[in-house]
């Protein structure tokens, strides 16, 4: 049993450019069944409202990767507990209301989620607190978290709109009617972990989908909310101790969803994804672009559903991507470029602006590392259109963003050289053994450090 004491074991350093480069060859054909890891989503917000509720929770298939770990980490500074043994997760909590002021700044790493929502969290917190992290999330926008904050009551700082973040609660927040200005469930997420602690009634409202993992989660928690058009929750409500279940990583899945489309001659099995509505929209466009994939034994286990997914290689084709679609596949964009690059024909995808406040640009980062291989592409404001054509191989940086880098290595099953990403350390964030899953299918990876 891992305990709090010995986190400093897996303590997450500060991003800096890394020398881990993955290479990536070619090969005649991959398949077999893999096991995913838990959703990171969920991970977080189990370890968030495990933490806001007083007593015990438990959760099985728990991401152990570095952006939940660090979440953990700042937890423990506000007085939480936690055992961890292999993927089950046990929060001990006195509750928000009995959280300690930190001695400390609250280091979130590279975890843009643990900020956001922590700012919520902190809204009602009767103290000062800083949060920080590495160059990536350091350059990453809170200003959009922060005002709605603000008008409930909470006081709020950031540096030209950036972290550090320096937060004091009130513990008397007023509920807020707010219209989000972008689809955003990080942005949703923390307004209404504040309004638990507020008094009245909060609504929000949101211009299209997004991903509803907290709503779930608050249900399956105690928490009395309406998730109509517009989601209104009345504070003040307590968050119930609870077991609850992680299904695994559609956004993970996803790498392997594409790897088996364009190299699996036998097929690639995937169980138990999350497959929840709002997640999946990767695949209605890859079904649009004639994939031969299938959704097997679905069924709901906790507040969410999961299914078996099974895919294997097909002769896809360019489409325009619906702007519906993009927000319920924002994640999954960068490894849906690999897939339109091996498609016949052109794919169009727009109103993909929120790329560019990901770990990295990653509209530039996609398109930059496309050209790098071969791969025609032109990059607009806000999405990018690709010409399928044949993957040269070469180098790619990745930018030190993780599914930049997980969508290149998966770019060299088909390619017609050897394909090297460089930057690659970023990858334990969300998947610390993805470069063991993809062996496990025959891909032909394998990490080397620069000399440079």
């Amino acid at each position: 049993m891992v305990r709090i004491k010995n986190l400093s074991k897996i303590k997450i350093k500060k991003y800096m450019p890394s020398k881990e480069i993955i290479d990536s060859s070619p090969v005649s054909d991959i398949s077999g069944t893999i096991d995913i890891p838990g959703d990171k989503s969920i991970s977080h917000r189990a370890l968030l409202l495990g933490a806001m509720a007083e007593g015990e929770t438990t959760a099985n298939g728990f991401l152990n990767g570095e952006d939940c770990i660090a979440t953990m980490e700042a937890l423990t500074c506000l007085g939480v507990r936690f055992e961890l043994k292999d993927t089950d997760l046990k929060v001990i909590s006195r509750g928000i209301k009995n959280f300690i002021p930190p001695r400390k700044e609250l280091d979130l790493g590279n975890s843009g989620t643990g900020m956001r929502l922590l700012m919520g969290i902190l809204s009602s917190a009767p103290f000062s607190s800083k949060l920080t992290g590495d160059s990536s999330l350091l350059s990453r926008p809170m200003e959009r978290i922060a005002k709605p904050l603000r008008m409930m009551g909470a006081r709020i700082k950031t540096s030209n709109g950036r972290p550090p973040v320096e937060i004091t609660g009130s513990s008397k927040l007023k509920a807020i009617s707010y219209s989000l200005p972008v689809s955003s469930a990080q942005l949703k997420s923390a307004i209404l972990l504040a309004s638990l602690s507020s008094e009245g009634l909060t609504k929000v409202t949101s211009p299209g989908i997004s991903r509803d993992h907290t709503e779930r989660m608050l249900k399956a928690m105690g928490i009395k909310i309406d998730c109509s058009d517009t989601i209104s929750l009345l504070g003040p409500q307590k968050i119930k101790p609870s077991k609850l279940n992680i299904p695994r990583d559609f956004s993970s899945a996803s790498f392997f969803i594409v790897a088996g489309l364009i190299g699996s001659e036998r097929g690639i099995l995937i169980p138990k994804v999350n497959v929840n509505d709002t997640r999946i929209g990767l695949l209605e466009i890859l079904n649009n672009m004639g994939a031969n994939l299938q959704i097997l034994n679905k069924k709901k286990i906790g507040s969410e559903y999961i299914a078996d997914i099974f895919v294997r290689k097909s002769n896809l084709k360019g489409v325009k991507v619906d702007s519906s679609l993009v927000s319920l596949s924002i994640d999954e964009l960068p490894i849906l470029f690999i897939a339109a690059a091996y498609a016949k024909g052109v794919t169009e995808v727009m109103g993909a602006s929120e790329l560019r406040y990901k770990e990295s640009d990653r509209l530039s980062a996609m398109s930059r590392g496309l050209e790098e291989v071969g791969v025609r592409n032109e990059e607009r404001q806000d999405g990018i259109i690709i010409y399928g054509g044949p993957i040269k191989g070469g180098t790619v940086n990745s930018f030190g963003d993780h599914r930049v880098a997980m969508s290149f290595i998966i770019a060299g099953i088909k390619a017609e050289g050897n394909l090297s990403v460089y930057n690659t350390k970023s990858i334990d964030t969300s998947f610390p053994n993805f470069v063991d899953t993809a062996c496990r299918l025959g891909l032909k990876v394998g990490k080397r450090v620069s000399s440079i």
